[in-house]
């Protein structure tokens, strides 16, 4: 039976032994938590950030890949296109937003034309049906803005644009409506397992759980070696750089736009936001640390020639952001997922780009490792499902019903009943990132400039110093 969301408390949390604890509130813990919570197991999730989203989750493309150009029979193909079906399944109960737009994977000289076919040849076998090739003149027709030598494209309709950080909220959410327990600032240190299950230690406590689900993203390497000793994998963090350009550029496309890709990169992308902007990017430069992602001001020079290139008009448009992303990549390309039943642990590790598509999938893969072990759990009936806020520019949003208060950010129109409504009830903003996740309010053109000081006064005692 559902039950009211609330946060749990780490004595509560601490005075039961848990069915799973999940480590990592990234976008695919996040999932996890919900599945075996709806499964009707008894879930514990532990973030080390004061929110959740703080890690790999926080910067990403926002794209939802239809598997397209995945690699064939991989685990990866199959996490995304079940994540995908059961995103479009699901999001409309969570008031969700989904940009329709479709996608080109665009050839620029001969021997991008030439691997065109290929790609077309690969999406059938991946069962993506509809993708088909277009010459330079429906490209064209289709995307009047984008450079003359343009030579022609794959067009993929089923490739959208969705919001990165309220889908995972609200995974989180229902996964607490039906009895989770997520703890923030709870980092784990050490950990012992007896045989038949696991204490953990936390900044906030101790922690007993039957098993443990390793989504630690880019420390899941080091999670495992600290508590198993040993680790299958090696995370080689991965970042990507973008540039987002003011909303008034959005007119200047409406399908994302691809590239052939490389043998070591898919490439940059040129595409609309759920939000209204136009983004541009990732740069794929691998790093060794984990929790710093630097901008670099000449690879970011090079995004902005690269995408004026690509789309002339947006030569003439004022970059609003820039920022950049870590991906918790591994020394091999495919997801890192495996049981060790001996020791009640799974790993959910090498989670790249496709993590925010791939997450509900992902979730269901684990859950079956799970029950093929013979574990069962009277599943809850009569679901829950919590509504998000809507920070889609092409939907209808809260200043524009009677009653908000008051216009906080004037650049993304934020409303002061928005911000309020972060900043308490079930799962509230941890920290001035979360609360710019869950209302964009610092986000647009200014930065925070006007508006910075008004947040930070509605948010002041909020937020764990």
């Amino acid at each position: 039976m559902a039950r009211p969301e609330a946060e749990g408390t780490p004595q509560a949390a601490a005075d039961r032994k848990w069915d799973i604890a999940v480590i990592g509130g990234g976008v695919v813990g996040c999932a996890v938590a919900r599945r075996f919570a709806l499964e009707g197991a008894s879930v514990v999730l532990l973030e080390r950030a004061p929110d959740i989203l703080a890690g790999a989750s926080k910067g990403n493309s926002a794209l939802l890949h239809t598997g397209f150009d995945a690699p064939p029979g991989s685990l990866e193909l199959r996490c995304m296109q079940d994540g995908y079906r059961e995103y479009l399944e699901i999001r409309e109960r969570f008031a969700l937003p989904l940009l329709e737009t479709g996608a080109a994977v665009v050839a620029w000289g001969d021997e991008d034309a030439a691997k065109l076919d290929g790609i077309v040849a690969q999406a059938h076998q991946n069962g993506v049906a509809d993708v088909r090739r277009i010459d330079r003149a429906e490209l064209l027709a289709r995307e009047p803005h984008l450079s003359p030598d343009a030579r022609g494209a794959v067009l993929v309709p089923g490739e959208h644009v969705i919001d990165p950080w309220s889908s995972p909220l609200a995974y989180l959410r229902q996964a607490m409506a039906h009895g989770a327990t997520v703890l923030r600032n709870a980092a784990v240190t050490a950990g012992n397992f007896d045989g038949e299950g696991w204490v953990l230690q936390t900044a906030q406590g101790k922690i007993s759980a039957r098993l443990v689900i390793n989504c630690a993203g880019l420390f899941g390497d080091h999670l495992e070696r600290d508590l198993l000793g040993a680790c299958d994998f090696e995370i080689r963090p991965r970042k990507g750089q973008f540039v987002v350009y003011d909303k008034a550029a959005s007119t200047l496309l409406r399908t994302i736009i691809l590239p052939v890709p490389t043998e070591r990169t898919k490439g940059i992308v040129v595409c609309r936001t759920i939000f209204g902007n136009v983004l541009v990017g990732p740069t794929a430069e691998e790093q060794p640390e984990r929790d710093r992602a630097a901008l670099d001001h000449d690879m970011l020079e090079q995004l902005r020639v690269a995408a004026a290139r690509i789309l002339p008009g947006l030569a003439g448009i004022p970059v609003t952001a820039t920022y950049a992303g870590l991906r918790p990549g591994t020394e091999r390309k495919e997801y890192r997922i495996a049981a060790k039943p001996a020791q009640n642990w799974i790993s959910v590790g090498g989670i790249r780009s496709t993590g925010l598509t791939g997450a509900l999938g992902i979730a269901r893969h684990v859950w079956s490792l799970y029950a093929e072990a013979g574990n069962r759990h009277a599943a809850p009936t009569d679901l829950v499902w919590p509504q998000m806020p809507n920070l889609a520019e092409h939907e209808a949003r809260d200043w524009q019903r009677p009653g908000y208060g008051e216009i906080v950010c004037h650049c993304e129109m934020v409303t002061r009943r928005e911000i309020e409504a972060a900043l308490q009830g079930p799962l509230a903003a941890g920290d001035p990132g979360g609360l710019k996740r869950r209302t964009r309010a610092g986000m647009g053109r200014c930065q925070g400039f006007y508006c910075g000081a008004h947040v930070a006064a509605l948010s002041k005692g909020r937020f764990r110093v």
